[in-house]
Formats: C-alpha cells, sequence, structure tokens
C-alpha cells in the first residue's frame, strides 16, 4: 500500500480507489475482511472520517458489507461490479477522447487497430 496521496483529489476518494484496486487485482477477495477503518487511520495518518467517508461509500455500492462486531468485509460480486464500472469509466474518460483526437487526425480504424495491438505488444 502506498501512503502518499495526490493533492489534486480528496483523499477519502483516494482511499476507495486503492480499497477498489486491491478488490479488482484480488489482493481482497470476495468474503475476506477489509481493513478496519483505524488500520487505515493508522496506515494514512488521517482523520478517521475520511476514512469512514471512503469506506461508507463502497459499503453504500454493496463492495463492501458490515458484520456488526466484527467488521467489513469485501462483498459478493464486488470484483465484477468494480470492473464493469472501470470499463464504463475507461471507456467514457479515455476512448472517447481518443476516437475524437484520432478522427482529427485522419487515422483510420484501421490504424488506430495497428498502433494499439503494436504498443501492447511493446509491453509483453
Amino acid at each position: 500500500m502506498k501512503n502518499t496521496f495526490d493533492n489534486s483529489r480528496p483523499i477519502y476518494v483516494q482511499i476507495r480507489e486503492i480499497i477498489e484496486d486491491q478488490i479488482v487485482n484480488n489482493q481482497l477477495k470476495e468474503g475476506e475482511q477489509a481493513p478496519s477503518t483505524n488500520q487505515l487511520v493508522n496506515f494514512y495518518k488521517v482523520n478517521h472520517i475520511t476514512v469512514s467517508k471512503g469506506v461508507n461509500q463502497l459499503i453504500d455500492e454493496g463492495i463492501l458489507f458490515k458484520k456488526r462486531g466484527v467488521g467489513t468485509f469485501v462483498a459478493e460480486g464486488a470484483r465484477e461490479r468494480l470492473l464493469e464500472k472501470r470499463k464504463k469509466a475507461f471507456l467514457h474518460e479515455h476512448l472517447t477522447a481518443l476516437l475524437t483526437e484520432a478522427e482529427k487526425l485522419g487515422i483510420t480504424t484501421e490504424e488506430l487497430i495497428y498502433l494499439i495491438k503494436t504498443m501492447k505488444g511493446r509491453d509483453q
């Protein structure tokens, strides 16, 4: 876990995203206990209310759930819901802009597919 935050975004959002990342990357699996609010407060050295706000948003969305007196756990289907949410966000935030810019530059669909495959192949 990282313990430095980007000053351009609220800390509770970043804590929420860290937990989401752990679920998406299978570091936290369905049914497993998530780090407690106190653990997160101590690790990140931030206010309890800040941590609670991020965690409570995940609870409200059904990604996490509380067992009274026991802790907070990853809900069944949480990973799939997060993946679907992130795919939609990716399409909206990145792909739309990419396609718009490609059109401005006169890049054809075929050229774009070739460029994507070439770039992806370089990472392997």
